[in-house]
């Protein structure tokens, strides 16, 4: 007898729990009213100092230890196995555990350690989680679909998902990572909110009134309760920044071809006009930096074909540190920052416009220079980006769907009514048309050397990554803030400034919405609901300016007291 799509769920749903060990697990979990913050000493009171103290060391110091033999590696796993598990039971944000193979790592890495008196690689210790499109030997890929569950990619029988790895997961296993969970998506991939039919929604950990975004949603929530020192997500219109940002991390969207996609699962595979990439989220720059840097060692483009020759670049660094330090401006020293507070679209709810304030204001206190951001059209972008993901008219998803007949969550229940299929010369029309958008906007960047007082181009521009600390559960209803990056293929980094004050940032009651988007973001925020929620801004440079843009981001994250 064939089981039913809710039969496979469950039956998935429960053979993660039971791969939690039973000391574990939790046995009266809080409503929402009775623990909407589940962070610090909420979640603390579950673990023992020692664990404590490993998993709120951030990636960058856990390796110093680890690196060095002051820490065990299978010490440091058991501590992030442990909150990870507490994670899961309180934000549904797991989609495979596998910590038995991620012990027996450790302990090999121990073991060659106490052999050799040296690491393994840069990363040696390290756990690091991934969000379910990356494929690991021996463990699941569902990405969140109930119809993938005991097959590859929803093929049967192959066999593959015990032997095939993403490119990056064997990069991360030479360099030293210990690999032990995989994080939850929204089925599809194309949600700024976390929720599939297999685990179900993926809460904030901050506020779990609040959506932890998508959709690497689950490496949000884990990562933002310390469940993870570092993850890697991915990023096609967002859904790397937009988890960063509600979680209060810093994460970076980099330029297509700078890290490895090969190997991993996607929707819409094959859509090339806008590609999703892979990058890193985690508690400080030093994080992202690190496991970057360890990457990019490993010389990806011999292995991806659609990876750049670009090795790791000191220099763009140092060149950003040099202006920073810098105490004559009047040389073209200090740095120049463009600000957007608005797309002119939608506009961002009060909380991240006082955030974006604090950021310019505490730049300004530094002797660095504001240029008011005043782009092409960010509308024109946003038409032509957004047809990218209705060519197939939505039939790869829907395949994905009819293979168990699980429904669509709202949240992507419009590509169930797409009709249209583009043409091979509509694809083309749409390619052309978004190149010459990015030639225009690079030549408006261009055109400030003209009027900063630097007499370079602004390094950075500020803006929102979101109109909103984070979503309520089917409230996302614009991602016009984070797709124009992805269109233009910029590089952006995260930034968490602050935490929502309701007595602070009120509603204006005499708001006058710019359109029926605006109107139903503007409804959206509830500064009750929001209260002590995180807030983030987005820092986007240009095309390829990875080291650059995290040395500023990790500038402006230590100005905002970050």
């Amino acid at each position: 007898m064939t089981n039913s799509w809710q039969d496979s769920a469950r039956q998935k749903r429960e053979a993660i729990l039971a791969a939690i060990p039973a000391e574990w697990r939790l046995k009266d979990l809080p409503s929402v009213e009775e623990q909407r913050d589940v962070t610090g000493d909420y979640i603390r009171g579950f673990l023992t100092e020692r664990e404590v103290e490993i998993t709120e060391t951030d990636a960058e110091k856990i390796v110093g230890k680890t690196t060095t033999g002051e820490w065990k590696a299978e010490e440091v796993t058991r501590a992030f196995c442990h909150r990870s598990a507490l994670a899961h039971q309180l934000l549904h944000c797991l989609h495979e555990i596998f910590y038995d193979a991620a012990i027996a790592s450790a302990r090999s890495l121990d073991s060659y350690y106490a052999e050799h008196g040296k690491p393994i690689g840069p990363l040696h210790g390290l756990p690091v989680s991934l969000k379910d499109q990356f494929h690991v030997r021996d463990v699941e890929t569902t990405m969140g679909y109930v119809g993938w569950i005991s097959t590859f990619e929803g093929k049967k029988g192959t066999g593959k998902e015990k032997v095939f790895e993403s490119e990056m997961v064997k990069e991360l296993r030479i360099l030293g990572a210990v690999l032990y969970c995989k994080t939850s998506v929204p089925h599809t991939l194309m949600s700024g909110e976390t929720t599939n039919n297999i685990i179900g929604y993926t809460l904030n950990p901050k506020n779990r009134n609040l959506t932890a975004g998508g959709s690497s949603g689950g490496e949000g929530a884990l990562i933002g309760l310390r469940g993870s020192p570092v993850g890697f997500g991915t990023d096609i219109g967002g859904s790397i920044r937009i988890p960063a940002a509600f979680n209060g991390l810093y994460g970076i969207r980099p330029s297509t071809g700078r890290l490895p996609y090969e190997g991993m699962a996607n929707s819409m595979d094959g859509q090339n006009t806008i590609l999703s990439v892979v990058g890193p989220l985690g508690t400080t720059v030093g994080s992202l930096r690190l496991v970057i840097r360890a990457i990019l060692s490993q010389k990806p483009w011999l292995h991806d074909p659609l990876v750049h020759d670009i090795p790791w670049r000191d220099s763009h660094e140092q060149q950003i540190t040099s202006l920073i330090d810098s105490t004559d401006s009047s040389k073209g020293g200090k740095l120049c920052f463009g600000v957007m507070r608005t797309d002119g679209i939608v506009h961002p709810s009060p909380p991240i416009l006082r955030a974006i304030d604090e950021v310019v204001e505490a730049l300004r206190s530094q002797g660095h220079e504001i240029f008011e951001w005043n782009p092409p059209s960010h509308q024109a972008i946003l038409d032509e980006a957004f047809k990218t993901w209705e060519f197939d008219a939505g039939s790869d998803i829907k395949s994905a769907f009819a293979l168990s007949g699980e429904p669509m969550h709202p949240q992507v229940a419009g590509f169930s009514e797409l009709e249209k299929h583009y043409k091979a010369s509509e694809i083309a029309t749409v390619n052309v048309r978004l190149r010459e958008l990015k030639k225009v906007y690079m030549e408006y960047w261009n055109s400030t050397a003209k009027f900063t007082k630097t007499g370079r181009c602004v390094d950075a521009v500020i803006g929102p990554a979101a109109p909103w600390p984070a979503a309520r559960p089917e409230k996302y209803s614009y991602y016009g803030y984070s797709t124009w990056v992805n269109a233009l293929d910029y590089t952006s980094v995260v930034v968490p400034v602050t935490e929502v004050k309701r007595d602070v940032d009120v509603v204006d009651a005499n708001y006058v919405p710019l359109g029926e988007r605006d109107r139903k973001s503007h409804e959206s925020y509830d500064p009750e609901i929001y209260d002590g929620a995180h807030v983030s801004v987005q820092l986007v440079g240009r095309r390829l300016e990875e080291e650059k843009m995290l040395a500023i981001a990790e500038y402006v994250g230590k100005v905002v007291g970050k």
